[in-house]
C-alpha cells in the first residue's frame, strides 16, 4: 500500500524528485568547495575564517554553482535512473565535473583580474576531487541503499533462486534481479558447464559448479527457483538439464534467446515458464530458407483450412515470402476472419483474399480454383479429430476424402503446378475411421500424381504441439485447475513435433515436390504421454500423484497405443534435409480405385451404417477398432 503511495506521489509531481537533486547538488557544490580551502589550512577553522580566501569563496560560490548546475544539465544528470548505475554513469558524472572545473577554473583565472577573487593553486585539483565523490555518492546512494534494502529483506522470506549458465544472458538476468522491483527472490548461486568460470563472481554472486549434480546443490543451498538462462543450448542439451531440475522441487523457468533481452521483445519479468517443446529431446527442424522463399515467390497460393491450427501458421509463413497472392479458403468465418486481420496488420502490402466455402462443395471449390488458377495448393482443411470422428464416420470420409478428391480434382483440371496435402501418422495402418480417411486422401494424391501434370505430393507428421484439442492444453487446463491430469492409457506414446516445424516441412516439401511422394519428419523418439503429464505437473512446481492426481481412463474409440510414421511396403530415401525423408506410396490401380470411392461416395452420403467395411475394403492395412479388440481377445 506504501509502495503505491510512493509511486502515486512520483507521477503526480514528476519534478519533485529533481528538485530535491538540484537542492542536494548545491549543497555539496558548495562543500565541495568548502573542504577544498579548509585542507589549504590543514582543518585549522580561525585562521581559514580570517583568511581573504573565505570571503572570495563566498562572493565567487553563486557564479560555481550557476557554472556547475548548468554542465549538469547539459550532462542529464537530473534525468537518469539512477537505480541501475553503473560505469557509463560514473564516467558521465566524471565528465560533468571535469567541464564544471575547467570552466569555473577559467572565470576564476580571469576574475581575479577584473573581480579581485584569488585561491590558492592547490584549489582546483581538490575542488574537483571533492565535486566528483559527493556528486557520485548523492547520485549512486540510491543503488547502495537498495542493494541494503535487498539484502535485508533477503533474509526473510524470499525465493532462493539458483541460475544455470554464467554467460550473457545468466548476467543479464543476475543484473535484473538485484535491480528490479519486481524481483521476488535472490540468486544465492550459478552454474555453468565452462570450467574456466568455476570460482569466479559474477556481479557477487559465485559460480559454484558444473551443471552435472543440480540436485545436490539444489538441497544444499536450499534453493526454490531454478533459472534455466542458456538460450544457446540445443533442445537435447535442454532436455537433459531439464531432466536434472525436475529431481528437484524447484519451481523452474527459462531465458528466451538473449537478442530477445537486447532488442525489447521480452524482458525480465517474461522470463517464461519451460515449453514442453524444450523437452522434446532433439533439435528443432532446419529448413532451407532460400528454397522455400524461390518457391514460394510470386506465386498465387491456395491454402485450405487456412484458419485452423495448421492453415494459419501455413498462411503467416507463406505471408513472409512475398507471394504474388495468397488465398484463405476456410468453412469457418471466424477463424478465417482472425488470421485476416492478424495478417493485414503485420504485412499490409499483402495481396489477400479470404473466401468462406467448404471443400465438399465441388461447385464451390472449382469456381474458386477456376477464378484464382493458384500455382501451389495447401490443402490443411480436414476433420482431424478421433474420438468425435468414430461417432460420425460419413462425415469424416465426406469431408476429408471427398474434399480432398474435389480440390485435387480441380488443380489437376486447371494444370496448378503443385498440390501439397497435409496428412498424419494416424494414416499409418489405421485402427480409426479418421486415420482411415487420411490414407483414402494418400491415396488419391497417388493416383492423381499419375495422371495429372500437376505434382501431388503429402506430407505426414505426427501430433502438434499446441494445436486445437491436441493433449498439451488439456493437460495445462487440468494442472490449473488442480487436477485430476487425465491419461488414456499408462503405456501409451506419440510422436510429437511443434506448430512452426510441421510448417516448415510442408513448404519444404512443396520444393522437393516431383509427384507422388509422402515426406515424413524425422521426429526422434516418440513420447510417453504418462511421462510427459508427470513433467508437466513438475514444471508446474507441483508433485505427481501427491499434488496433482494423474486418472487413466482407458483408451478412446479408434485411439491406438503407438503409432507409425512409415507402413512397411513404403520405401524410405534422403532428400537434402537429413531430417526430411520421401517415403512411396505403396501401387493403387488408378480406373480400380476411382471406381470404388465413386461408390464410396455414394455410400456416405446416405450415412451407411455399413460404412467402416466399405473403407476397409479400399484400405486394406485399416482395422477398425472392434477387430481388434477381439484379435487381442
Amino acid at each position: 500500500m506504501q509502495n503505491n503511495s510512493h509511486k502515486q506521489v512520483n507521477a503526480r509531481f514528476p519534478n519533485l524528485k529533481t528538485a530535491f537533486v538540484m537542492i542536494a547538488d548545491i549543497v555539496l557544490i558548495n562543500l565541495a568547495s568548502f573542504f577544498s580551502l579548509f585542507i589549504r589550512f590543514e582543518f585549522n577553522f580561525e585562521q581559514f575564517a580570517e583568511s581573504s580566501f573565505s570571503i572570495n569563496m563566498l562572493r565567487f560560490a553563486p557564479i560555481n554553482t550557476v557554472i556547475t548546475l548548468a554542465v549538469f544539465i547539459l550532462f542529464r544528470l537530473y534525468r537518469g535512473i539512477w537505480k541501475f548505475a553503473g560505469v557509463d554513469e560514473f564516467m558521465t558524472i566524471a565528465e560533468a565535473c571535469i567541464l564544471s572545473c575547467a570552466i569555473s577554473t577559467t572565470v576564476l583565472f580571469f576574475g581575479k583580474h577584473f573581480f579581485d577573487i584569488s585561491f590558492p593553486r592547490s584549489y582546483p585539483l581538490l575542488y574537483f576531487i571533492f565535486l566528483l565523490a559527493f556528486t557520485t555518492f548523492l547520485r549512486f546512494s540510491y543503488r547502495f541503499a537498495s542493494k541494503i534494502k535487498t539484502s535485508v529483506i533477503t533474509k526473510r522470506n524470499r525465493k532462493r533462486i539458483m541460475i544455470i549458465g554464467a554467460g550473457r544472458s545468466g548476467a543479464t538476468v543476475l543484473r535484473e534481479l538485484q535491480t528490479s522491483s519486481h524481483s521476488e527472490g535472490t540468486v544465492v548461486c550459478m552454474l555453468d558447464k565452462d570450467p574456466k568460470k568455476i570460482g569466479k563472481y559474477i556481479h557477487g554472486v559465485k559460480v559454484i559448479d558444473n551443471c552435472e549434480h543440480i540436485p545436490e546443490i539444489a538441497e544444499k543451498y536450499k534453493i526454490d527457483q531454478i533459472i534455466l538462462a542458456i538460450p544457446t543450448a540445443t533442445n537435447s542439451e535442454k532436455r537433459s538439464i531439464i531432466d536434472s531440475c525436475q529431481k528437484t522441487k524447484c519451481n523452474l523457468r527459462i531465458v528466451p534467446a538473449i537478442y530477445q533481452l537486447a532488442n525489447g521483445e521480452v524482458n525480465i519479468e517474461k522470463v517464461r515458464d519451460v515449453k514442453i517443446e524444450d523437452l522434446l529431446g532433439r533439435d528443432c527442424v532446419s529448413v532451407d530458407m532460400t528454397e522455400i522463399s524461390e518457391n514460394l515467390k510470386g506465386k498465387t497460393v491456395l491454402v485450405t483450412g487456412g484458419g485452423g491450427s495448421i492453415g494459419s501458421e501455413l498462411c503467416r509463413q507463406i505471408a513472409k515470402y512475398s507471394p504474388k497472392k495468397l488465398i484463405i479458403f476456410d468453412i469457418y468465418e471466424n477463424n478465417a476472419y482472425a488470421i485476416q486481420q492478424e495478417l493485414k496488420t503485420k504485412f499490409p502490402s499483402l495481396a489477400l483474399d479470404v473466401i468462406i466455402g467448404s471443400v465438399r462443395d465441388i461447385r464451390r471449390v472449382d469456381s474458386l480454383i477456376n477464378g484464382y488458377r493458384p500455382d501451389i495448393i495447401y490443402h490443411a482443411a480436414a476433420h482431424k479429430h478421433v474420438p468425435l470422428m468414430e461417432d460420425s464416420p460419413n462425415e469424416a470420409i465426406k469431408n476429408n476424402v471427398f474434399g480432398t478428391y474435389n480440390v485435387a480434382k480441380s488443380a489437376h483440371k486447371y494444370n496448378c503446378n503443385t498440390f501439397v496435402l497435409i496428412s498424419t501418422d494416424k494414416a499409418v495402418n489405421p485402427t480409426n475411421i479418421m486415420g482411415a480417411s487420411k490414407r483414402l486422401c494418400e491415396m488419391i494424391i497417388e493416383c492423381f500424381a499419375k495422371i495429372s501434370n500437376t505434382k501431388f505430393v503429402a506430407v505426414r507428421f505426427g501430433n502438434v504441439l499446441g494445436s486445437n484439442g491436441s493433449v498439451i492444453p488439456l493437460f495445462r487446463k487440468q494442472i490449473e485447475n488442480g487436477g485430476p491430469v487425465t491419461v488414456t492409457h499408462k503405456d501409451i506414446i506419440r510422436y510429437f513435433m511443434t506448430i512452426p516445424e510441421a510448417v516448415s516441412l510442408v513448404l519444404q516439401a512443396g520444393c522437393y515436390a516431383h509427384g507422388g511422394e509422402i515426406f515424413v519428419l524425422d521426429m526422434g523418439q516418440p513420447v510417453k504421454i504418462d511421462d510427459l503429464a508427470r513433467r508437466m505437473i513438475k514444471l508446474s512446481g507441483f508433485e505427481p500423484d501427491v499434488d496433482i492426481k494423474i486418472e487413466y481412463t482407458g483408451l478412446r474409440p479408434g485411439e491406438k497405443l503407438y503409432e507409425e510414421l512409415l507402413m512397411s511396403e513404403e520405401g524410405l530415401t534422403k532428400t537434402k534435409n537429413n531430417l526430411i525423408y520421401i517415403g512411396k506410396l505403396s501401387d493403387v490401380n488408378v480406373d480400380e480405385f476411382f471406381t470404388k470411392i465413386s461408390y464410396l461416395r455414394e455410400e456416405c452420403y446416405t450415412n451407411d451404417s455399413n460404412i467402416r467395411d466399405s473403407v476397409k475394403e479400399i484400405v486394406m492395412t485399416y482395422t477398425p477398432e472392434h477387430e481388434t479388440a477381439a484379435v487381442q481377445a
